[in-house]
């Protein structure tokens, strides 16, 4: 597979990651049931096919994620780079809570270690940009932890150029993880050239925009996610947006066909096709998905079809706006 530097870092990823989000199973952005087992070869899948890094969280499940993330990693003497987050945290009631004061985030790191089974945490990140007169205290605190070993790279998820330049006078970001896809485009206009110009890695999330742009949605499968899917309230899923998209999927399928690839492959080569990207996370909850969206990382798309789907997307956003 592909690989790409991340930022200043010696971490050659893979241009695609597995992301364990799903993984988790339910809670209150959970994407419904999940078989641990299944999870857990799924991740092993996504390790056989050359993938060398996974992005979990311990607020994905309360702590499960990471936890069948590490139980998959005593399955194989492969060791994949792990990405992990810090910021989101729950109390006794399953309440989230947006935190990043400093004895937190330890604390946070501290539990990540150990459900992980790992002694170091390749690249830690805040998860949230909130609350946001906090975020220097816990930046400082992620600085600490990489001066004592415990983490190897620091970055963040979701922060704005602004917030990026703040904790940039502290210490050097790493990475930004910041929403991608054809569907949400916000991070050319800025995002990605301070990113250039500054030499700090992008990692992209949601690029398949939750499954819908695999080519294996439609309205019935949609109107049948369970009740503790997050997705049943994501404005993506719902109208106008999801005719616009579906339609889309169609038009996006033919170019897909004629490159011989899948819609999930064409979605992901698409925001691989910037150079400041330097990885995406396809979240996987059955082997044969990975399987899939691992190939996207050997596929470039040519200037005809970038130039096509440009065109299909106008048309899509138009139609959304009448």
């Amino acid at each position: 597979m592909r690989t790409r530097r991340l930022g200043q870092t010696d971490l050659e990823l893979t241009t695609i990651g597995l992301g364990a989000w799903a993984i988790g199973g339910p809670w209150l952005l959970g994407w419904g049931p999940q078989d641990d087992e299944e999870s857990i070869r799924t991740i092993l899948a996504a390790i056989d096919r050359g993938i060398n890094w996974i992005d979990t969280a311990p607020i994905y499940g309360h702590g499960h994620s990471e936890q069948i993330v590490g139980k998959a990693l005593k399955q194989t003497s492969e060791k994949p780079f792990i990405a992990t987050k810090c910021g989101l945290i729950w109390d006794k009631n399953s309440e989230r809570i947006c935190c990043l004061k400093k004895e937190s985030i330890r604390k946070e790191c501290e539990q990540s270690l150990k459900r992980l089974g790992a002694d170091v945490i390749d690249l830690y990140q805040i998860h949230w940009n909130q609350p946001p007169e906090d975020i220097e205290q816990a930046w400082e605190e992620l600085t600490r932890l990489k001066e004592q070993g415990k983490v190897r790279n620091i970055g963040v998820s979701n922060f704005n150029v602004s917030q990026l330049k703040l904790i940039g006078k502290i210490h050097p970001v790493a990475s930004v993880q910041p929403p991608y896809s054809m569907l949400r485009r916000d991070i050319e206009e800025d995002i990605l050239p301070y990113c250039a110009k500054n030499n700090i890695g992008v990692i992209v999330y949601s690029p398949m925009q939750k499954g819908l742009l695999t080519g294996k949605f439609d309205k019935k499968r949609i109107a049948d996610l369970p009740e503790s899917d997050h997705r049943r309230n994501d404005r993506q899923f719902h109208e106008p947006n999801l005719s616009a998209t579906l339609d889309l999927v169609e038009k996006l399928r033919t170019i897909a066909g004629r490159n011989s690839i899948t819609v999930a492959q064409l979605a992901l080569a698409w925001v691989l096709r910037r150079p400041e990207v330097t990885a995406a996370i396809a979240g996987a909850r059955k082997p044969q998905q990975i399987e899939e969206t691992a190939a996207a990382s050997e596929i470039t798309l040519s200037e005809d079809d970038l130039q096509e789907i440009e065109e299909l997307l106008a048309r899509r956003n138009e139609r959304i706006k009448t």
